[in-house]
Formats: structure tokens, sequence, C-alpha cells
């Protein structure tokens, strides 16, 4: 038994400074596959040594994306290892060959958490969500119903299924994403909005949105080139704009 913190740096090291360098990396199985039950942090960190072990020495892991699945909760916009687990997510989700339903589940599920995602994080989702789509045109039945809403009365997608074939979110709809086209950061509503067209057959690049912070976002929005836009047809006279106040007769805005 490692101490927690241990346990993470040997886990962050693992993939690159430890594997390599073993003469059977399979060894490292049992290590790596009980890490990754545990939950939480551990088995995000655990990704990058069992992507290697199924990659690179046919490791085959019984209910592998039943697991990854149920990695999805609120905290996975959050934590820090964000940008290294929604990498691995993007890899373990580029087959061609896997079924509808699943995809299908992981879209629903990742819409469903971006409700509640800061700003930056539903800047690299929604272009992720895109991508998806896009490898997997039979998924596109949650944004283009023949009949619209009149196709389902409420959502039957069920988000506490820990079978994602269970979860009946090809039967659902994705207004989470129609929601985010109101969001209060104007890049988002954009970003959602694009899925009201046909998207391109070229996939959209996110290597540069993954790492993508809120003190970033924040400096890119301070260094836009604002626009004079006229706000008031009368003259601000005054700290609160009144004239005849106290405010107007001590302070001036020249």
């Amino acid at each position: 038994q490692l101490p927690a913190g241990l346990y993470k740096k040997v886990l962050v090291i693992l993939h690159d400074s430890i594997l390599p360098y073993m003469n059977e990396p399979t060894l490292m199985i049992d290590f790596l596959t009980l890490a990754y039950g545990i939950g939480g942090a551990i088995s995000l960190l655990a990704l990058n040594g069992l992507f290697v072990l199924i990659h690179q020495h046919n490791l085959e892991y019984p209910d592998f994306y039943k697991k990854l699945y149920s990695l999805l909760d609120p905290s996975v916009y959050h934590v820090k290892y964000r940008a290294r687990f929604f990498h691995l997510l993007d890899l373990f989700l580029s087959s061609s060959h896997l079924p509808a339903y699943l995809v299908a589940a992981f879209i629903k599920r990742l819409s469903r958490l971006a409700l509640t995602a800061p700003p930056e994080a539903l800047l690299m989702v929604i272009p992720f969500i895109c991508n998806l789509f896009r490898r997997h045109p039979s998924c596109k039945v949650l944004v283009h119903r023949p009949n619209g809403p009149e196709d389902i009365s409420e959502d039957p997608y069920i988000m506490e299924e820990e079978e994602p074939s269970k979860s009946r979110a090809l039967e659902s709809s994705l207004w989470e994403i129609r929601t985010l086209q109101s969001h209060y950061h104007p890049e988002v509503a954009k970003a959602a909005a694009v899925l009201n067209q046909s998207l391109s057959e070229m996939e959209d690049d996110i290597s540069g949105l993954l790492e993508l912070s809120a003190y970033e976002l924040f400096d890119k929005e301070v260094k836009k080139k604002a626009t004079d836009v006229p706000l008031e047809f009368e003259q601000v006279r005054g700290l609160f704009g009144k004239k005849n106040d106290v405010f107007a007769e001590h302070f001036s805005l020249d």
C-alpha cells in the first residue's frame, strides 16, 4: 500500500520513465488495473500506463470502456490532470469500430456534465464532441431527429446508469448543447452554435485547447480590441450619472 501522494507521483511518470526500461512491462498489469479501479484522480493517472500496455503489449481489459465511462463525473472538468485525461479519452474513442450506443453514451454524459463546467473546459469539450460526431455519423440522431422535439417528450437518458449500453443515450437528444448556446460567455455560445449547421469533414484540432486555463481565457478577452458602443443618449454627469446629486458637485469625469 502506497501513500496517496506517492501513488500519484508514480503513476504520473510510469508510462514514460518506468515502463520503457522494464524487460517485462506486463508485470505492471496488476498494479495498473488495481489503480484504475480505485477511482478519482488515481484512475485518471493510471490511464497512461494502461494505454501503453493495451497498445504495445496486447493487454485485454474486460469492461474497460464501462470503467472509463464511470470516470466521467463533475470533477473531470476541474482536475489538474484534465488535459492528460481528455487526450487519452480522445485516443480511446478514435476507433470507428466502436458501437454507436457506446459513443452516444459518452457524448451524452460529457454534454450533461458540461452544464456545470467552467468556460475554459467548455471551449475544449464542445469541439471534442463535434469530433466524435464526425467519426461516428450514426450518433447524429442526437442532434437531428426527423420530427424534432416531438420525437421525445422527456429525456430518456439515464445519468445514473453505470452500463453505457443501458443508458438509453441513443434515444435522447443534445438539449444540453442547445442550452449552452445561451451561455454567458460569448465564445462558448458561439462554439455550441456550430452544431446548428452541418459539420465539416475535417476534425477540429483540440490539442491547443486541452490546457486552456481561466487566466488565458481572461487575458484573451482583455486584449480584444473593443469598439465604442453608445450606451446612453444623454451625457453622464457626476460619479453616478445623476445631474443634481451631491456627487455631481464634488466629482467630475473629465
